[in-house]
């Protein structure tokens, strides 16, 4: 006989009761430690155990298993002391003020992916931001993992326990705080969330629930969560909707669904979501190494495209190693593919000898989210190099030029907009002796490199756990007296501008097609509401002859076009209007 699922977590009743609930399905008993008191939870059929007890907000609790290992909630919705503290109750009663907002359409998203500890230290720092991120024309910040971690410092993607916003931030109100702030200023947020992996210290379900993981099957981060078991569904389920409903975020991207087994789990979560939240726009988009073009045909709103990234920076940089390995032999090409028809891998057999993605070609282009930069392309070097470094001001400009100038979906990095030079270096804040397990292991991962093979050069990549290493990567706010910056925003700004006026109307949008006029040159074409959009790119160091259909030019990067020549770094943009 199959037994009902219960709602992980502790969750207010009535009448001042707290309901508990927790599947620990190798335990013979389970107690509740409620502010001292020790209270025998029941069990419930298929390893779950529960209990009602009456408590109020903010008192703190554990799991005591079998008379002896304490632990927190893995459903702790607060965690005022961290990872190894105690979890804490936490009543949904913040008082919202923008009760009115259901979101916006997903064609109008400009996103600006933030890490909330190097963007300024905490939820209200990034509050302070939205202003300004609203004047430049961003419609959506998407925030970097929050789940709590261990230590004060994190990329996030280390968070063991999921339903608790990092203290090292601020409190659970101060993250709803600005959420509603947010909308007040017309802006979606999504919330980068990790279903794939726990972090390597601090996960207390290996203890209270090892089914939860299938030790038979490794992953990169040790053993897979078991995804086949309804427990385990139910987990990111609840979590997945605690992110949407009591915080209220407008969507959330998935990290790495590629290692989520077996996948028709993507499906249930899709569905669950979908029909708990009918009156809202909520965007569900995807980090996904398969290209899985089925899945943005079954309800997904977007994917994030390696592609468009890899292609571009081994085209702007030479780089041919990691990343870019299966781009690097025609880098041109493989940024065509992606302009026309969406991905540039679609079902061919890579470098490494395995097949990679689906066919595209008939996937709406705003179901592509395109980046120059993100956390990992610029963090997952040894150095935290941004492209801006690596290739200099006018080819970075050019780069996020064509980035927010096609109809699909624009993402932007930490301090990008004004052309930042910080470093996003990997950073976090284990204990010993994971610290140096980390900073050893970091640097190991680079020994394939041909510019790291050198011992005593990977002795000098930053120490992932040195407070020095996170002060690097932060990117706050430029001064207004930053004149560099302050064109850079301006420029910014424009693009921004252009890409309202022409890209997001309500409609069809398909790719006319995208050709290589030269190495490094392109032209592609968009059947966009009421017109027809051409951008001429280029990238190389030498003009280019450059024909695109009559039209008015509404943007143009670099020098004048001369006798049909597009200037060296330069984009041009033309509208052909509908009769």
């Amino acid at each position: 006989m199959s037994v009902a699922v219960p709602r992980w977590g502790a969750h207010e009743g009535g009448q001042g009761q707290w309901e508990f609930a927790t599947w620990a399905p190798v335990a013979q008993s389970l107690e509740l430690l409620l502010d001292g008191e020790a209270l025998a939870m029941q069990p419930a059929g298929g390893g779950w155990f529960r209990l009602s007890a009456p408590a109020s907000a903010g008192m703190h609790y554990r799991f005591r298993i079998d008379g002896e290992r304490t632990l927190a909630d893995p459903a702790s919705r607060s965690q005022p002391e961290g990872v190894f503290g105690p979890s804490a109750l936490l009543r949904d009663d913040f008082p919202w003020q923008r009760t009115e907002w259901r979101g916006r359409p997903w064609r109008e998203a400009v996103i600006y992916e933030v890490h909330v500890g190097a963007a300024g230290g905490s939820y209200a720092a990034v509050r302070e931001q939205l202003p300004q991120l609203a004047a430049l024309g961003i419609t959506a910040i998407e925030l970097m993992p929050v789940a709590t971690f261990p230590g004060t410092r994190n990329w996030g993607y280390d968070g063991v326990l999921q339903y608790a916003p990092a203290v090292a931030y601020g409190t659970p109100d101060d993250l709803k705080a600005l959420v509603d702030a947010a909308h007040g200023h017309g802006l979606m947020v999504l919330l980068d969330v990790v279903y794939n992996h726990f972090g390597p210290d601090g996960n207390v379900l290996p203890a209270l629930a090892p089914a939860f993981f299938r030790e038979e099957v490794r992953t990169p981060w040790g053993a897979a969560v078991d995804f086949r078991r309804p427990e385990v569904q139910q987990y990111f389920i609840d979590n997945a909707l605690m992110w949407l409903q009591e915080y209220r975020f407008d969507g959330l991207r998935l990290d790495a669904v590629h290692a989520i087994d077996p996948p028709a789990f993507l499906d249930i979560l899709r569905e669950r979501v979908h029909s708990a939240l009918p009156d809202r726009e909520i965007a569900l988009v995807l980090e996904n190494e398969r290209n899985q073009a089925s899945l943005l045909a079954s309800g997904y709103t977007a994917q994030w495209n390696d592609d468009f990234h890899n292609a571009l920076h081994a085209l702007l940089t030479g780089e041919s190693e990691g990343y870019y390995r299966d781009f690097a032999d025609d880098p041109s090409e493989r940024l065509r593919r992606v302009l026309a028809e969406g991905f540039a891998w679609q079902g061919e057999v890579n470098g490494s000898g395995q097949t990679r993605g689906e066919p595209s070609a008939d996937v709406s282009p705003r179901q592509f989210v395109l980046f120059a930069q993100n956390h990992d392309q610029i963090g997952n070097r040894a150095q935290g190099e941004r492209l801006i470094q690596l290739v200099g001001p006018r080819k970075a400009a050019l780069a996020m030029a064509l980035t927010a100038l096609t109809p699909m979906i624009p993402l932007f990095f930490l301090g990008e907009p004004w052309g930042a030079h910080s470093p996003f270096l990997y950073f976090t804040d284990h204990r010993a002796p994971l610290d140096e397990q980390v900073r050893e292991g970091r640097r190991s991962e680079f020994a394939h490199f041909s510019s790291f093979r050198d011992e005593q050069r990977r002795s000098l990549i930053p120490d992932p756990n040195a407070l020095e290493t996170y002060a690097l990567s932060r990117s706050v706010w430029p001064s207004p007296d930053d004149n560099d910056a302050a064109t850079w925003l301006e420029g910014f700004k424009s693009l921004l501008a252009v890409r309202r006026a022409h890209l997001v109307a309500e409609g069809e949008v398909h790719a006319l097609g995208a050709d290589i006029i030269a190495p490094g040159a392109l032209r592609a074409g968009w059947q966009v509401p009421g017109a027809q959009w051409w951008i001429g790119f280029n990238s190389s160091d030498a003009p280019v002859a450059l024909e695109l259909p009559q039209g008015r030019e509404v943007f143009r990067l670099g020098a004048p076009c001369r006798d049909g020549q597009l200037e060296p770094d330069g984009l041009y943009a033309v509208v052909v209007e509908a009769a």
